[in-house]
């Protein structure tokens, strides 16, 4: 009974940051976490923040940039990565703000590294996986089931599969899941989620994931305004964050497994504003 009480509890509410412009990511590396924000003066775009104080340190200006969609980071190369939909590139940034930028070819979504330390760009438009080095060599296109429209975001597990979610609104797909695909991108092995929904077995776009180092899965559940925790045979095991404790629409989450704490952007739905909630899971 005590562990089914467990099960039940939301992860409780650490430290709200600063409200500003629109998150468009949120990554950490080391005793530091990074925000993407979506600025209009072209500036100072990535906030710098200590990991214990959640005090602003400084902020990276990323140069030739116009609309981001994502940010992760690389702790073996310390450097950062953020996706730009409106020129199809990647940035990369290192930790005092030197940048480069290689292009995608397709439109960039969200953004992950595997084990390898190479980045993996999940393009929603065309169904791909794209898989590249730290320096922008492409290494390869991974092509999804044709069941798998508008896959949002990809993460690389140990084994090689891929954990992915996927379902939009426009044009109103059928399904709204979270699928675990084989190495080459042909096979759908598990998943959950069916018809767009609020239940506990259904998704209303599920943008974004993290992975812990036991691979159990986060997945944001925007539409539904919550955060649920999947085992890593992807059934249910909780909701970990809840409506109630989302202000606005949550589209973007980083997972720091050595503090165990779950960072949450949290924005309005017409992007005026945006803020960053710390969870301890």
């Amino acid at each position: 009974m005590d562990v089914l009480c467990v099960l039940c509890v939301v992860a409780p509410l650490v430290h709200t940051m600063s409200e500003g412009e629109p998150v468009a990511g949120v990554t950490s590396l080391g005793e530091e976490i990074y925000l993407l924000r979506r600025k209009d003066s072209g500036t100072d775009q990535v906030e710098v923040y200590d990991v214990t104080s959640y005090r602003l340190l400084r902020c990276l200006t990323v140069p030739n940039a116009i609309r981001f969609i994502d940010i992760t980071s690389c702790a073996n190369l310390l450097c950062l990565y953020i996706s730009d939909s409106w020129v199809d590139c990647i940035h990369r940034l290192d930790l005092h703000g030197n940048a480069e930028q290689w292009p995608v070819s397709d439109e960039p979504s969200r953004l992950s590294v595997n084990a390898n330390h190479n980045l993996i760009v999940t393009c929603i438009d065309v169904r791909k996986i794209k898989e590249f080095s730290p320096r922008g060599e492409l290494l390869r296109d991974v092509i999804l089931p044709d069941d798998v429209t508008h896959p949002w975001h990809a993460i690389q597990l140990t084994s090689g599969q891929f954990i992915v979610c996927h379902g939009w609104v426009r044009p109103n797909d059928r399904v709204h899941r979270v699928c675990k695909i084989s190495s080459d991108g042909r096979h759908v092995v598990q998943s959950h989620g069916r018809q767009p929904g609020s239940d506990t077995g259904q998704y209303n776009v599920p943008v974004h994931l993290a992975v812990d180092d036991t691979e159990f899965v986060f997945v944001v559940d925007c539409g539904n305004r919550r955060v649920t925790l999947l085992s890593p045979t992807l059934e249910y095991v909780r909701q970990v964050v809840s409506r109630d404790q989302s202000k606005w629409w949550p589209g973007r989450l980083c997972l720091d497994v050595q503090r165990r704490r779950l960072y949450v952007a949290d924005d309005k739905p017409d992007l005026t504003a945006g803020r960053v909630v710390v969870f301890s899971v």
